[in-house]
């Protein structure tokens, strides 16, 4: 049998359990950092692996435990999940390598805590079925509350304290619309899900729908869909830079959810065919505004990302909620690239707030550090306001394309109205932090800044492994751009494997455990 399937839920639950066995402080931070940097190397490659297999067309199937797919755990690779299994390994690169730069040491057991990250969400990725998508999605919400947590002062933990409650009260609906589900289906398969749904009786649609509601609800609050968003922005900005930037993919992983589900388990025929996507459009456009004047107003580097992120995903809900193979394909293109391109950015704010003249107390670069990372800005202000030649602009431009005729009108203005705003924003911000006077006002200092820029306030130099983590984020995007049409050929077949569910099926009806009876 072929494992290669559970190897990225195996490697980092291996990596992490052993991290606790080498976390003494008289050892120092060199055994974790190898064998975090191992795991990684060690997933990445089976990631590649997984992409190639997924790109020939293939749909693998492990049955975990040789148990058949309605009763045991399945995960299944398709183009989708190998694409944000790669996506999650290649974004885990960066942030590990700026925390290395020594923020590794400031929080306890942060290397466990971003392996089982790591496995959470591969696992959210890989998982066939609902009830272990909860699975990992608490696995990885745990690991995120410890990442966010550890270390910090009274501010970051108000707000982690808003995340926690926050996210539990989601699981708990979450929980809640899973038994409904099997009560009223007998199955969280989500393939075997989709026979079921298009057989429901007429007695139960209301109550699938009112399940199917929940889950969308809770979906969309990992998202930060309105009016489940107010979390976001408090919550990017206080949590360590390398902890921000990773939780870039976070907000995916919801919208991964809405994806996966709402094509294969609700698919495009049956009762409830096409279930909540005109009011994932309408929410995401309105979403999308409200990001576009968030980052309008933010005046710090931090707080723009947050906004930015925010932006991104409802840019995302409104082309996967058009619900056309172009439409789906520009997300996907846009979906990685938003990634990276805002965990580049908090990246590079953290860099400035720490090394900048401002110290802790504002976001203000020097002259000696301004032109490096000027231009780092520039690059990423750019492509995240979709402007030429780079991914961004590739993004957006093909979603514009792909719009259906009836709705070009309200999806034309809102994309090109926000992006007009957001680029007035970033314009701002930018020329606020690089060529701002230093008469200008600080702005107010949370102590959480303070905490985190106190060793590094007198150095000046830039701090090479941190410039790297910025550097690679910034590369990831460029090669996106020159590379566009191989990517674009891959998220074009990506969207239609995911609106043809048929092959999905057939291949987890397919998989028979080797040698128990089914």
């Amino acid at each position: 049998m072929d494992h290669l399937p559970l190897l990225p839920i195996l490697i980092p639950l291996l990596a992490a359990a052993a991290m606790l066995f080498v976390e003494h402080g008289r050892l120092g931070m060199l055994p974790q950092r190898v064998i975090a940097w191992t795991s990684l190397a060690a997933v990445l490659a089976v990631s590649l692996l997984l992409l190639r297999n997924a790109d020939q067309g293939d749909i693998s199937v492990y049955l975990l435990g040789d148990w058949p797919a309605r009763l045991g755990i399945v995960l299944v690779v398709d183009r989708l999940s190998a694409l944000m299994v790669l996506l999650g390994q290649l974004l885990a690169i960066a942030c590990l390598l700026h925390a290395c730069g020594g923020r590794d040491r400031r929080a306890t057991h942060f290397h466990a805590f971003f392996q089982f990250q790591l496995m959470g969400l591969n696992g959210a990725f890989l998982t066939g079925d609902l009830f272990n998508l909860f699975v990992f999605f608490e696995v990885l919400l745990i690991a995120s509350y410890g990442l966010l947590l550890s270390g910090g002062g009274g501010a970051r933990m108000r707000a982690g304290l808003h995340y926690v409650a926050f996210n539990i009260g989601a699981s708990t609906l979450f929980l809640l619309a899973l038994g409904l589900l099997y009560g009223l289906l007998g199955t969280l398969n989500m393939a075997e899900m989709a026979a079921r749904v298009a057989e429901v009786p007429a007695s139960d649609l209301a109550l699938v729908e009112a399940a199917a509601g929940m889950l969308l609800v809770v979906f969309c609050a990992k998202a930060a869909l309105l009016p489940m968003y107010l979390w976001l922005p408090q919550t990017y900005t206080l949590a360590p830079a390398a902890v921000a930037a990773l939780f870039a993919i976070m907000t995916k992983v919801g919208l991964y959810a809405v994806l996966r589900v709402g094509t294969l388990s609700f698919g495009l025929a049956g009762p409830l065919a096409g279930f909540a996507w005109p009011a994932l459009q309408v929410l995401g456009a309105v979403t999308l505004v409200l990001a576009a004047l968030g980052v309008l107003s933010a005046q710090r580097l931090r707080l723009l990302a947050a906004y930015l992120v925010l932006g991104s995903a409802a840019t995302l809900f409104v082309a996967f909620s058009l619900a056309t193979p172009g439409t789906i394909a520009a997300g996907l293109y846009y979906l990685v690239h938003s990634t990276l391109a805002g965990a580049a950015l908090f990246l590079l704010a953290d860099l400035v707030r720490q090394r900048g003249r401002g110290g802790a107390g504002k976001d203000m670069a020097t002259p000696r550090m301004g032109r490096m990372r000027s231009l780092l800005f520039l690059l990423v202000a750019v492509s995240l306001a979709g402007l030429p030649p780079l991914s961004g602009f590739i993004g957006k431009l093909l979603l514009l394309d792909a719009v259906p005729a009836g709705s070009i009108g309200w999806v034309w203005g809102c994309v090109l109205g926000s992006s007009f705003l957001m680029l007035v924003g970033v314009a701002r911000t930018g020329v606020h932090v690089f060529w701002g006077s230093d008469s200008e006002p600080a702005h107010a200092q949370d102590e959480v800044d303070a905490l985190n820029a106190a060793p590094a306030a007198a150095n000046l130099t830039a701090p090479p492994l941190e410039s790297a983590a910025v550097l690679l984020l910034v590369c990831y995007g460029i090669a996106m751009a020159l590379a566009a049409a191989p990517v674009l050929a891959f998220t074009r077949a990506t969207a239609d494997q995911l609106l043809a569910p048929a092959e999905y099926v057939r291949q987890i009806d397919a998989a028979l455990p080797a040698r128990r009876a089914p």
